[in-house]
């Protein structure tokens, strides 16, 4: 008689063990990947400025934690260059299928409300800046003129710098 109950007992614990791990298994993609994915971030040339969603981030080459929850907005921008902007988008994340399998509605919830059912595309985003136009601005006593690493063919020269 007591060995059956030991039996029982174990038996119920092993039930109540799957049921609590199907449980805290139950979101596959917030399992897989957090809400927040790396995104790295350079341009050519380096040093740039990167605001993300209108806020400063830093200069490139960076890596950043984005929220897969929402779309982000990417300006990369340097002096003397004209400004490159491109707009990450989340997709549907593969992994979000496994609560077909594993955690059902539960695990669908889960990943729904963290984000984690998205990734971001590009997962790299790698910028060209273009050259931009030469300008000259006169500002209290001095006088600074913005240059270009590569002229356009249609600019007119009006002058060049000599050594002595």
């Amino acid at each position: 008689m007591k060995i059956h109950r030991v039996i029982s007992l174990d038996a119920t614990r092993a039930v109540t063990a799957v049921v609590v791990a199907a449980l805290g298994l139950s979101a596959c993609a917030t399992i897989i990947h957090s809400p927040r994915q790396q995104v790295g971030i350079s341009s050519t040339p380096s040093g740039a400025s990167v605001t993300i969603d209108n806020v400063d981030s830093g200069k490139t080459p960076l890596v950043t934690k984005l929220s897969r929850k929402q779309e982000h907005v990417l300006r990369i921008e340097m002096a003397g260059y004209k400004p490159f902007e491109a707009t990450l988008t989340r997709k549907l994340s593969g992994w979000v299928f496994g609560n077909l399998v594993f955690g059902g509605i539960v695990g669908l919830a889960v990943d729904a409300v963290s984000g984690s059912m998205y990734r971001l595309t590009p997962e790299q985003v790698s910028a060209s800046l273009a050259s931009g136009q030469a300008a000259i601005r006169a500002q209290g006593d001095g006088l600074y003129v913005v240059a270009v690493l590569e002229p356009r063919p249609d600019w007119v020269k009006v002058a060049q710098l000599q050594r002595n």
